[in-house]
């Protein structure tokens, strides 16, 4: 399989350099020149297979040789050797569990598996790779932890100040050794802006930086995993199959979009965001104009730039008609999203965290116009990671698992900065 930069399709590369380079060196994401097609004895067998060989099966067409079969096998049985329960609700619609990884999010699954990929592609290199990454939330403690102690790979932590749960920046910012966490002064937007600006940065050349955000192919494609074992658990069923992704960077939909591409069964997608609105927005207009990001209870989708869209337009042939075909866009407030989270507690008997809430009410506004069908929605983090609002909204203690107890005791460590030139000194230090 080869990657081409959507900038510029005669930028063609293998999956390893893309892994290793993150970004094209035109500023574009990768992107596969072709969409392979799972063939039909797979989902016909599919209630047979192990999660394990699903996840090889789904990513052997995009990894290639580049892994031997071996060490690729071992890799996908090491980033899935946790549960993703599908949880029913209420009649036909369920939650997708994704935070029984080691870091309680969803992103363990992208991390685990790019960390992975890493020992095994730039074991060759004489320099060591330096891991840029941006976090609104999950993105920066599910990569600390599934690079922590991997030999050859330094991994710098962009977060914003006071924009991200205490859990989250505890997860980030206490492991040490080769992790560094950096509190930037600003807004996501802003992190992942500094992350872009460096590695377009001629003076950064020889620091082999790349990223871990859900740009990076490495960390997009295993997202595809649990789409296919949410379909393996769901078994046969009589109903079209919609999923309600809660959205910020649009990696999580956009992996879902492609395991569609694959010949997977869903008939519907849903974005749910939060108050950053901007592709409900282009939805409605076919005009993509990012604002002011807003700060909201669902910090990981505080993202109003969200660089993975441009690869759902790439799937669609940038064809707005053949994208509205499967696709909605839901925006929701902190209120509405509060109220989604008593109304499942009480009334469902079922906590979810501010992003799993949103995705329900995505699937809620789609049943005003549609009916019959089967809906999901991901439960992208574990509720313990959100007790500011959720222990005082439900009057309620939420056990902390043990995995976290230690973390809390963790002493933060972080690098405070305020703008690019600062970023580029530590990275040149």
């Amino acid at each position: 399989m080869k990657y081409y930069s959507l900038n510029n399709r005669d930028i063609v590369v293998s999956f390893k350099e893309a892994a290793l380079q993150g970004l094209a060196p035109d500023k574009g994401l990768y992107f596969p020149t072709e969409i392979p097609q799972l063939p039909k004895a797979f989902f016909e067998n599919i209630g047979s297979l192990s999660k394990e060989e699903i996840g090889y099966q789904v990513i052997k067409p995009f990894v290639g040789n580049e892994i031997n079969e071996a060490d690729l096998r071992q890799i996908v049985k090491e980033t899935l050797d946790f549960d993703f329960p599908l949880v029913q609700i209420e009649k036909n619609k369920y939650a997708l569990e994704l935070f029984h990884g080691p870091t309680l999010a969803f992103k363990d699954v992208g991390a685990r598996f790019m960390a992975r990929c890493f020992q095994k592609l730039a074991r060759d290199n004489a320099k060591k790779v330096t891991v840029l990454v941006a976090t609104s939330g999950d993105t920066g403690g599910a990569v600390a932890h599934g690079f922590y102690g991997v030999e050859g790979v330094e991994v710098v932590i962009l977060y914003p100040k006071g924009k991200v749960s205490s859990i989250q920046e505890k997860q980030l910012t206490t492991l040490g050794k080769n992790i560094k966490a950096i509190e930037v002064n600003g807004s996501f937007d802003d992190c992942q802006a500094m992350v872009k600006r460096a590695f377009l940065d001629d003076d950064l050349k020889g620091a082999y930086l790349t990223s871990a955000n859900s740009i990076n192919v490495a960390r997009w494609l295993p997202q595809m995993f649990y789409y296919f074992l949410m379909y393996r658990e769901l078994g046969k069923i009589d109903k079209p199959l919609v999923v309600s992704v809660p959205s910020g960077n649009f990696g999580n939909i956009c992996a879902g979009m492609l395991a569609r591409a694959l010949g997977l069964p869903i008939a519907h997608f849903i974005a749910a965001t939060n108050a950053n609105d901007t592709v409900v927005r282009y939805m409605d207009t076919a005009v993509y104009q990012p604002t002011t990001t807003k700060v909201t209870l669902s910090n990981a989708m505080d993202v109003s730039d969200p660089s993975n869209f441009v690869r759902i337009l790439a799937l669609f042939g940038n064809e707005n008609k053949a994208l509205h075909a499967i696709l909605d866009a839901y925006s929701f407030t902190d209120q509405q999203t509060l109220e989604a989270i008593k109304d499942i507690y009480y009334a469902k008997d079922y906590l979810v965290d501010p992003h799993g809430a949103v995705g329900y009410l995505g699937l809620k506004q789609y049943e005003e116009k549609k009916t019959e069908f089967i809906g999901v929605f991901l439960e992208t983090a574990h509720p313990v990671k959100f007790p500011e609002c959720i222990e005082q909204l439900l009057n309620i203690d939420i056990e902390i698992p043990k995995r976290l107890q230690e973390i809390q005791k963790g002493v933060k460590k972080a690098i405070e900065i305020s703008d690019y030139k600062e970023l580029k000194r530590f990275l040149l230090d």
